[in-house]
């Protein structure tokens, strides 16, 4: 039997997002149901509801980054039980069949993963609805558990902003003595920031200005570089092992590319599309790379969570209630939001 769920939902690029009720699928053997307690609000949901990217189909439940408490399962589970504190990110589903998902890399399926929301589901074609919603379905597999000791109010932007951030750190090996930088100080910044930290880097911010220095300091930065100051960029020359770039609009890498040392790679993760032209002569004199990353696998989203809980590593969070979520968004267009909101979705039941 499907279950009756409240959600909000943009109904088009210009409208503001409202209320929509609609049925959460019945539930399947392999399924963990569950009700939504608080869900992140990433930048990619205010692209999807705009349609930034050509790719959305209305109406549209946005929202992958999913803390909720399970309330059944079906009958071939058996990591989960009800009253389990579980979280979704980014995804719900993959072939599992591929090398990629073999190798516990889901999120780069052969055959493409299935998103948590705008999506087709893969065995009825219905498009997947998100966490902006008081219930949510999703396979086992794609469920993630959510460690003892870890603040389930403030851990939802973890599995987007997290581990977004995390898995290039992992890839190009950051640890004690790295030298990492990190162009931009928003909701993905700030983490990329408190993960390099933990893990004994010497992290640098990167930003226009020192507006934000106090700010990246208290998150654990250790330096501040001004790219707006040329005698200061010039003097960085060549200090970076890794560059991890988190803003989310087209800008130009031409003067952030001179940082990096020999063999060095700078690491976008924020901005999706086009980019000014790049001047490759810092990169074939020195042979530094530009690579990008999207989310990581269940495998790492999972190492992701059990080091923040040890290492108690939190997003910095506003809480606000869904019924809030379109000045929400107005606000996090202008950058006014220190660093990530988190929709408390008791709301959503008590208006």
């Amino acid at each position: 039997m499907s279950h009756a769920t409240v959600g909000y939902a943009a109904h088009s690029a210009e409208e503001a997002l409202k209320e929509l009720k609609f049925e959460r699928r019945a539930l399947r053997k392999n399924d963990v149901a569950f009700e939504v307690l608080y869900c992140g609000v990433c930048h990619t949901d205010l692209h999807q509801a705009r349609n930034d990217w050509g790719m959305t189909k209305y109406p549209v439940v946005p929202g992958h980054e999913i803390v909720g408490r399970v309330e059944k399962v079906g009958s071939d589970v058996k990591k989960f039980k009800k009253g389990d504190t579980v979280a979704v990110g980014c995804m719900v589903d993959s072939c599992l069949s591929c090398d990629q998902c073999h190798r516990g890399q889901e999120q780069c399926c052969r055959k493409g993963n299935t998103q948590t929301y705008n999506s087709p589901d893969r065995e009825t074609g219905d498009m997947t609805m998100g966490g902006y919603s008081t219930y949510n379905v999703v396979r086992e597999e794609f469920c993630l558990r959510v460690p003892e000791g870890l603040d389930i109010k403030r851990a939802a932007p973890l599995l987007c902003a997290g581990v977004t951030t995390y898995s290039p750190l992992r890839k190009y090996n950051v640890g004690p003595g790295s030298r990492v930088g990190v162009v931009g100080l928003g909701g993905l910044g700030h983490m990329a920031v408190k993960l390099a930290a933990a893990m004994g880097a010497h992290v640098t911010v990167i930003s226009r200005s020192d507006a934000k220095k106090k700010e990246a300091g208290s998150l654990g930065s250790d330096s501040f570089l001004v790219s707006k100051d040329e005698e200061a960029m010039k003097k960085a020359a060549s200090s970076f092992d890794l560059i991890v770039d988190t803003v989310p609009v087209k800008h130009d890498l031409n003067d952030y590319l001179p940082l990096l040392d020999v063999d060095a790679t700078i690491v976008m993760v924020g901005q999706i599309g086009m980019m000014n032209e790049i001047n490759t002569a810092p990169m074939v004199m020195g042979r530094r790379s530009i690579a990008g990353s999207p989310i990581a696998g269940i495998p790492e989203t999972q190492e992701l969570l059990d080091f923040c809980a040890k290492k108690n590593i939190l997003p910095e969070c506003e809480m606000i209630r869904m019924q809030d979520i379109n000045t929400a968004f107005d606000r996090m267009q202008k950058s006014d939001v220190r660093y990530r909101f988190v929709i408390d979705m008791q709301s959503l039941k008590e208006q």
